[in-house]
């Protein structure tokens, strides 16, 4: 197995040598790999990509010349030399890569093409090919009956906020890790020695991941939901309180970068109303994602946020089809970076291609596994998965104790449900109150200081009943 270093160069010089279809030589890598590394080691790692058959030689001595072994439209690394935070990218990608490796300042200065969105022709023009459609779809489709929209991804919630939270998040540069996401979406608990701005981020995530999962009949791609989800997610993270939400109508720049997004109101709102548009006419729930995804931030149609946006809105259609979500598990983010400027710069949707499909392929194994451990779905559940919530909801927040839950139940299904029902959902819901504790109770929407106060009072021991008086003494008569 290579080491960790020796990885990280074989994938430097697989981007490099990507892109000389030609073959490079040896003075040709070292000057765009720029490795740290003496120039007879340089040597070696090549002689080994050549056995690894990543790449081939001819010629010999300086005439020597290095080809990557392409052909494959995404073509990958060996196992030996694969690594988890590399993503595998086709030669037009590595192209952006090399070209992104110039300074902003020597890059060409370029603004808006409004013809990137106009040459786009939904079901007709495609950024996936059909082979990578059916292979998506082929790794994205659960193993379950037809449901409701929005049916798998309730089913996986929990796990999918914090992965979805913490990874979208990540990309904007958020330092919390894992764990003290999931501290913080599940307890509400912030980590120390954090900018509270942060914490902010996440749980704005949190809020438009419920909002897309519990909306999932009525969301899509209008000026409803998306002005909304970006409302959620920009919520007391701008400067300006009333812009969450609205379109842009100020200059904006995008940092390292010589590209300069639109700044005329009416042109956004035209281009806005455009996308969204095109964006519900596509058929295809994986072509609907991946455009989104790199039209949105291309606008930059709200003052910011605008790409934590295009990630959530690429849910919608994996949403609401029970698709796997997609929740950028492992994304570098200066690949995903690079794929945005790509995008922006050059107008070359490549490398965010190369990033979405190898993003999805690594969230459709992590719910598969998922799936696996919690089962399939309880349908009674799922019928009654909007009652259950509101029932428990309001037991928490009022609080009951035992005896007054238990009441309320059985009067709520009492006069809510048909009597075929009222029995399973009084024992499922008294279920679910038994076995409430501190890593579940985030699913019913109470508070920490809610839940802490419902379980102060569900823990006492119910009032001993009275004493009966002890019988008088009875006077025997004489």
């Amino acid at each position: 197995m290579a080491s960790a270093r020796n990885e990280q160069d074989f994938a430097t010089l697989r981007v490099v040598l990507a892109a000389f279809p030609d073959g490079a030589s040896l003075e040709q890598i070292a000057a765009e790999a720029r490795l740290p590394v003496s120039e007879r080691t340089l040597i070696r790692r090549l002689a080994d990509m050549v056995g690894l058959k990543t790449i081939t030689k001819s010629g010999q001595s300086r005439a020597a010349r290095y080809t990557f072994v392409g052909g494959a439209a995404r073509p990958i690394l060996p196992p030996a030399v694969q690594t988890d935070l590399f993503v595998p990218v086709s030669k037009s990608s590595a192209k952006i890569q090399v070209y992104l490796r110039k300074p902003p300042e020597a890059r060409k200065i370029v603004g808006y093409e409004r013809a990137f969105l106009d040459g786009y022709r939904p079901n007709q023009a495609s950024y996936l090919s059909k082979a990578e459609k059916a292979h998506l779809a082929d790794i994205g489709k659960p193993s379950i009956a037809a449901q409701n929209a929005g049916t798998y991804a309730k089913n996986i919630l929990s796990r999918l906020l914090i992965d979805l939270s913490w990874n979208s998040s990540r990309l904007e540069g958020n330092t919390y890790s894992l764990l003290d996401t999931k501290r913080l979406v599940e307890f509400g608990e912030e980590a120390e020695g954090k900018d509270r701005r942060e914490a902010q981020m996440i749980l704005n995530h949190k809020a438009a991941i419920e909002f897309l999962v519990q909306s999932a009949d009525d969301i899509g791609f209008n000026r409803l939901t998306v002005p909304n989800l970006h409302a959620l997610l920009a919520d007391g993270l701008l400067e300006d309180p009333d812009s969450p939400g609205r379109l842009r109508t100020i200059l904006v720049g995008i940092d390292g970068s010589p590209y300069h997004p639109p700044g005329v109101p009416q042109l956004i709102e035209e281009c806005f109303d455009q996308m969204l548009t095109t964006a519900a006419a596509i058929t295809d729930p994986f072509e609907q994602a991946l455009f989104v995804m790199a039209q949105l931030p291309y606008l930059q149609p709200f003052d910011d946020v605008n790409k934590r946006v295009s990630r959530l809105a690429a849910n919608i259609p994996l949403i609401k089809r029970n698709l796997c979500p997609l929740s950028f598990i492992d994304v570098p983010k200066e690949t995903y970076t690079q794929a945005m400027l790509g995008v922006y710069e050059l107008n070359d949707i490549s490398l965010i291609k190369d990033v979405f499909i190898w993003a999805y392929e690594r969230s459709a194994s992590r719910y598969a596994a998922v799936r696996q451990q919690i089962g399939e779905p309880d349908l009674f559940r799922l019928r009654h998965r909007t009652a259950l919530r509101e029932v428990i909801s309001e037991v928490l927040r009022t609080p009951m104790d035992r005896k007054a839950a238990f009441a309320y139940l059985a009067t709520w299904a009492e006069d809510h449900l048909p009597e075929a029902d009222r029995s399973p959902f009084r024992e499922l819901a008294e279920a679910e109150l038994m076995a409430l504790h501190e890593g579940n109770f985030a699913r019913y929407q109470v508070r920490p200081a809610e839940f802490y106060a419902w379980r102060v009072v569900w823990s006492k021991p119910p009032a001993a009943p009275a004493k009966a008086p002890a019988p008088r003494p009875v006077k025997k008569k004489r």
